[in-house]
């Protein structure tokens, strides 16, 4: 069975979600590339941003829940969520955070890159990081960002966890990642060949205080899997080791399973196809509410429930450059 490939998508918790759109569009520049709704809670939106096609290792997913209360970062989650950007783009990235009045924090990792650490309206922990392995072709052309600047997918992700120990088991016994770096209590691991999207940071907290899922905090973290076959294996697999994991489950654009890992985390396995130019082409991704067949007689009661928002407009080729 081949190996996990790297990052799929995250996907988190937002509060308002016209809020969301003008922060990941406007300031971030990722292509909205999927207006839906939540299949298991359908009066809620599910929000997916990526480069133009909604490539796998780019994609930040949203369940907008409005007037919901606060959750806590910490241990047991996904605590920060690090998109990589091309080298000598940080300077770029620090007028544009100033000129939208977005706070950040200049800082070089442990493991010596440079990047920028912010928080988007709901308090979600990001960061930007400069990098050489930035993919090129993991990008939105026609986005507000220049493209020389824009983000590129994901870097890596970082899991904050009382004790690491099993959760690394896991990573490299069973899902077949690689440790390729030690710094204090933080530890770097990477799927396939250590490309883009491919990293997850494990830092180990004991005294952490335990993460509080709600608004401004990760949801899951879903891995990549070439295909439905392999995620039958993936499942198969992980139910002899004992994780408690769900049915294979339709989720239109993808397939998936779900499972908690040791320390709490909710991990997902998706599959790579279909993909999201399944139910629009992939010029008009992201410009119309669109919902799977089982749900399509519930539109007009949907519509009707949902907050209405306002879309990223493209004018001239390049999309509106406004948080």
């Amino acid at each position: 069975m081949a190996d996990i490939e790297g990052l799929h998508h995250v996907t988190a918790i937002a509060g308002e979600p016209q809020t969301n759109i003008n922060f990941y569009t406007g300031v971030l520049g990722l292509r909205l590339v999927k207006l839906t709704v939540n299949f298991d809670d359908p009066t809620t939106y599910h929000l997916y941003y990526g480069d133009g096609q909604g490539h796998p290792g780019t994609i930040m997913t949203f369940f907008p829940w409005p007037g919901a209360f606060k959750g806590r970062i910490g241990t047991g989650q996904l605590t920060v969520t690090s998109f990589a950007v091309p080298e000598k783009s940080l300077p770029y990235w620090r007028e544009r955070l100033r000129k939208r009045a977005v706070e950040f924090d200049e800082a070089t990792s442990d493991f010596g890159g440079e990047l920028l650490f912010l928080r988007d309206p709901d308090g979600l922990q990001l960061e930007l990081v400069s990098t050489s392995n930035a993919n090129p072709d993991r990008v939105w052309e026609r986005g507000p960002v220049p493209t020389e600047h824009a983000v590129r997918g994901f870097h890596h992700v970082t899991l904050s966890e009382n004790g690491y120990e099993r959760t690394a088991s896991l990573l490299t016994q069973t899902l077949g990642f690689k440790q390729i770096a030690k710094e204090g209590n933080r530890f770097r691991y990477a799927a396939g060949n250590n490309g883009p999207s491919a990293i997850v940071d494990l830092v180990c907290a004991p005294e952490g205080r335990p993460g509080r899922a709600a608004v401004g905090t990760v949801h899951h973290v879903a891995w990549r899997t070439a295909t439905d076959n392999e995620q039958v294996q993936w499942r198969d697999t992980l139910t002899k080791l004992d994780y408690d994991v769900t049915p294979i489950i339709d989720r239109q654009y993808f397939h998936s399973i779900y499972f908690r890992e040791p320390g709490g985390v909710l991990f997902e396995i998706a599959t790579d196809p279909p993909g999201f130019a399944t139910d629009e082409t992939v010029e008009h991704l992201g410009t119309s509410l669109k919902l799977p067949p089982w749900l399509e007689e519930d539109r007009p009661e949907l519509e009707r429930l949902l907050p209405r928002v306002e879309l990223p407009r493209i004018r001239g080729g390049q999309a509106d450059d406004a948080a």
